[in-house]
């Protein structure tokens, strides 16, 4: 039984749709089914129309205006609604299921496999000694003086032999793990197994430290026994994630504590699958609890789409349609046709099962991360200028699948945000006024005289986690943490990490009037930052949260 692609049509992308696959239909777990108190709520009626023809303006890029200046501080609570709800279908338009035969159409990408230790298709290589810009290998180049255990672990059996740290390919091109397969059954297989790391040769920044001679002066001794520390508990952390990964019944505690400070990038896809609750903690377990999650969402999709765009909620889908193109402008990834045909598919069956909320702008963003870090295990290229049509078939469905059952998991702790009305947003940036009149209290007062309201720029921050304000490898980064303190993390954590991130910004926003702070806020500088300032950023949330979490009354 063949499942069906979203309707076809011009959209931004490089590479033709990638169809989706067939499978066995399954039924719907009882565990995973929606259930929330607000589904007798009515949905804001939708005022977008109904055409399915996109206008020119909806992808056009105007410039900021200016925000003029409120006469008085009047209640903003209004601006809850700047995001569109859309309404669930009607049941009707659920098509009964029959067997269908589908021809295989034209568009496929053809890639001729290889028995090399691995296969150069489409992404751009990393240059030489470069990290993938995830997670703790950002030092690695500039601290090799001596011989260290490996940073690659390999469980009960012989490490693979040397290979080299990328390969170079041609433009448009990325390097995908030859192991595929067995990480789609088996996701410690990918730990397990991932090819070690030739040791660099010293970079200059390394010979500057040695010396001229190469022998290391006395000056710089003791950053180079600094340098070496750093590695070495770098080491460390990853044989203790190694170990906590590869027991048979993984300590969910002990796992918690180590991804709180960060997760080595090549071994976040599992780490977050295991935090969020998806993956099973035993190993015995997960290679059928996959198969089963992942075969009820290729059932789901097939619904969905069966009738083609005449059985689709025109409503919902119209703003999915709009919205797809936009997701993470100027990311090569976000711009292929596979990868916003898996975004469309991911965001409409969410919004056909979750009738409370239907699909609000912003959910969007926060499927950027699963994708992206699910994508990395399969690949050892830059996940952000990889073309996934390129991967196999069933590799680009399990991706999907888990990128939308771990969406849902997401969804579920801060369901009420996206509900008619969003009071879950209402409620937390309120609190967030609150925290910061405490806390800043010069802030809180100019902020008040000049009359801005928090939901005039706090609310972006709730609807979206901060994903409009840093990179997705920032907010990977930071879901590190996230997923470490808890599910009730992006609700009630994200809410201290949203006042240190405004009281960051004090002295600045202390001199400026009305429209300053509103157009500054909307345009932070933050294109540069880092794990560094990410980590300050989540040290000073966490202090909050420590002295006011247990001092809800001073909330009003």
């Amino acid at each position: 039984m063949a499942a069906r692609s979203p309707p076809a049509r011009p959209h931004i992308g490089i590479h033709p749709s990638n169809h989706f696959g067939t499978r066995a239909a399954g039924d719907w777990g009882e565990d995973d089914a929606w259930d929330s108190a607000s589904d007798s709520e009515s949905p804001r009626p939708s005022s977008l129309a109904k055409s399915w023809n996109r206008s020119s303006a909806s992808s056009s890029t105007t410039a900021p205006r200016p925000v003029p200046k409120p006469i008085s501080n009047s209640s903003s609570s209004t601006l809850a609604f700047s995001y569109t709800h859309v309404s669930a279908p009607n049941p009707s338009s659920y098509p009964p299921r029959e067997e269908t035969t589908l021809e295989p159409k034209s568009g496929w990408t053809l890639v001729k496999k290889s028995n090399e230790r691995r296969r150069v298709l489409a992404g751009d290589a990393p240059e030489q000694g470069s990290a993938e810009g995830q997670g703790d290998a950002d030092v690695e180049g500039d601290m090799i003086l001596g011989d260290l255990e490996s940073e690659v672990v390999a469980l009960d059996q012989t490490p693979p032999p040397a290979l080299p740290l990328h390969i170079k390919a041609k433009h448009g091109q990325g390097i995908i793990r030859n192991d595929v397969d067995e990480i789609v059954h088996d996701p410690l297989n990918g730990v397990k197994h991932r090819a070690r790391r030739a040791e660099p040769s010293p970079s200059p920044s390394v010979r500057l430290l040695q010396g001229g001679d190469g022998k290391e002066t006395p000056a710089h001794r003791e950053r180079s026994e600094k340098l070496l520390r750093e590695r070495s508990i770098r080491s460390n952390r990853r044989h203790k994630f190694v170990d906590c990964l590869s027991s048979q019944d993984v300590n969910i505690a002990e796992l918690r504590k180590l991804a709180w400070a960060g997760i080595p990038a090549d071994l976040r896809p599992m780490a977050w699958q295991l935090l969020l609750g998806y993956l099973p903690l035993p190993t015995p377990l997960r290679a059928t609890t996959l198969a089963r999650k992942r075969g009820e969402y290729l059932s789901l999709v097939e619904v969905a789409f069966a009738r083609d765009r005449e059985g689709l909620d025109q409503q919902i889908w119209h703003q999915i349609e709009i919205d797809v193109p936009r997701t993470r402008p100027g990311i090569r990834l976000w711009m292929h046709n596979a990868t916003q045909r898996s975004l469309e598919r991911i965001l409409y069956v969410w919004a056909i099962r979750h009738p409370a909320s239907g699909y609000v702008q912003g959910i969007n963003d926060l499927v950027t991360p699963f994708f992206q870090v699910f994508l990395s295990a399969y690949i050892e290229s830059d996940p952000e200028n990889f073309d996934p049509s390129l991967l196999p078939k069933n590799v680009l469905n399990a991706i999907e699948a888990d990128s939308f059952w771990c969406l849902s998991r997401l969804l579920d702790g801060i369901q009420d945000n996206y509900i008619f009305a969003q009071p879950g947003i209402q409620r937390s940036v309120r609190r967030m006024a609150d925290l910061v009149a405490r806390i800043d209290v010069p802030l809180s007062a100019h902020l008040e005289s000049q009359n801005v309201e928090f939901m005039q720029f706090a609310f972006r921050w709730m609807n979206c986690l901060l994903m409009r304000e840093i990179s997705v490898q920032n907010t990977i980064r930071m879901w590190d943490t996230y997923l470490a303190e808890g599910p009730d993390a992006f609700s009630q954590f994200h809410l201290y990490v949203c006042s240190a991130f405004l009281v960051r910004w004090s002295e600045k926003l202390r001199q400026m009037d009305f429209q300053g702070i509103i157009m500054f806020l909307q345009s932070l500088p933050t294109q540069g930052w880092g794990d560094h300032e990410i980590e300050m950023l989540l040290s000073e949330a966490f202090v909050l949260n420590s002295i006011w979490q247990n001092a809800q009354s001073h909330f009003s």
